[in-house]
């Protein structure tokens, strides 16, 4: 896949399978614009400096302000895909989830994915077509496994809802939009939350990205409208 000339949006580009995909972009040639909240990440980012990586600090993506601020900041090359990671994830019962944390996990997850694809249209459309990649989960595509979580079940599946949409009603703009649906990942954190998992039968953060990578790449021709399950073994 060659991404030579092509300038690539990735929230939540500091976080696990963000760096994975800002690698695998990197490697293939694109330039990456990362929007990042806390100072931590892009300490702690391994491509922070990196002349093929732009690192832009917002408050909140579920802001239209401070997006509008990240999509502005694209000059050139011009912006050819974006990829929407970042979300935040919460589990607990129903009768402990009140409004505000409900608010929380649209916000976080919908509201930010939302905004951040209207920024990407506009642009996408200037530049003559593009792609888009938004990340559902395995409750957005299989509600009960959403249990305990409702709050965050919510926001994907309205995430997973948009990226059909979406799609149907950019495609004769050129832009293909799909999503991606992974179950439980391989990351350190996930580790340590659940030791005694099969961490075996968890994707890895590069075959997830690797999937990414190629719903945004212009070999992709003609996939837009899907949730792509990427359960690995699990």
């Amino acid at each position: 896949m060659d991404f030579s000339g092509k300038h690539v949006v990735v929230t939540g580009g500091t976080g696990a399978l963000g760096t994975a995909v800002v690698g695998a972009l990197m490697g293939a040639g694109a330039f990456c614009t990362v929007p990042y909240v806390h100072d931590a990440e892009a300490q702690r980012f391994p491509y922070s400096g990196q002349k093929q990586v732009g690192l832009i600090k917002v408050s909140d993506l579920a802001d239209e302000a401070e997006v509008s601020k990240v999509y502005a900041s694209i000059k050139t090359p011009p912006l050819w895909a974006s990829i929407h990671i970042a979300g935040g994830f919460a589990a607990s019962k129903i009768a402990e989830t009140d409004k505000t944390a409900l608010m929380a996990q649209i916000d976080s997850n919908l509201v930010s994915c939302f905004l951040c694809c209207r920024a990407a249209v506009k642009a996408i459309l200037a530049a003559g077509g593009g792609r888009i990649v938004n990340v559902a989960a395995r409750p957005a595509l299989e509600w009960r496994s959403g249990a305990g979580m409702t709050a965050y079940a919510i926001a994907k599946a309205g995430v997973a809802a948009f990226t059909s949409a979406l799609a149907e009603e950019v495609a004769k703009d050129g832009i293909l939009v799909n999503a991606v649906a992974p179950s439980i990942m391989d990351t350190a954190a996930n580790r340590k939350a659940m030791p005694k998992a099969n961490f075996d039968a968890w994707p890895k953060v590069d075959e997830v990205a690797a999937t990414i990578v190629f719903l945004a790449s212009p070999e992709n021709r003609v996939t837009r409208g899907a949730i792509v399950p990427v359960y690995g073994k699990s």
